[in-house]
């Protein structure tokens, strides 16, 4: 019984972990159209770990999604993903000292509609959900 207890904490403790090159690396977490991602970047790499639980068997659905929140993230292009609906990796193509976007100038420039923003209290951080073409 201890034994399948264990298992059961390990398995669920990988669930939001980054591969081996971005240990260490500062997490971002973004939603983009309902799905929440933890992205990370490291040079012209980024993860993007999703979190939710929709249900997506295979990448396709969640790929422009997981696209836009690196994007959003490191203020580079993506050029190409690799990877799974849950764990993608993007490959960036970086215009001399890409910064991050305001995330107010990144939803204007991809003509995308706010549907919900919320701040908590006592925090910096805001959540922007928005809908985007």
């Amino acid at each position: 019984m201890r034994m399948v207890i264990l298992l059961l904490f390990v398995c669920l403790f990988g669930c939001n972990s980054p591969s081996p090159h971005f240990r260490g690396v500062d997490t971002t977490r973004i939603s983009v159209g309902g799905s929440t991602f933890d992205v990370r970047q490291k040079g012209r790499l980024a993860e993007a770990v999703r979190l939710n639980g929709e249900y997506a068997p295979r990448l396709g659905p969640i790929a422009r999604r997981a696209e836009i929140a690196m994007e959003v993230v490191s203020g580079c292009d993506v050029i190409e993903l690799r990877g799974d609906a849950a764990q993608i990796l993007g490959i960036l193509r970086c215009e001399g000292d890409a910064r991050p976007l305001p995330l107010a100038a990144y939803v204007r420039a991809q003509d995308c509609d706010v549907v919900d923003v919320f701040v908590p209290k006592n925090s910096r951080t805001g959540y922007l959900e928005a809908e985007c073409d």
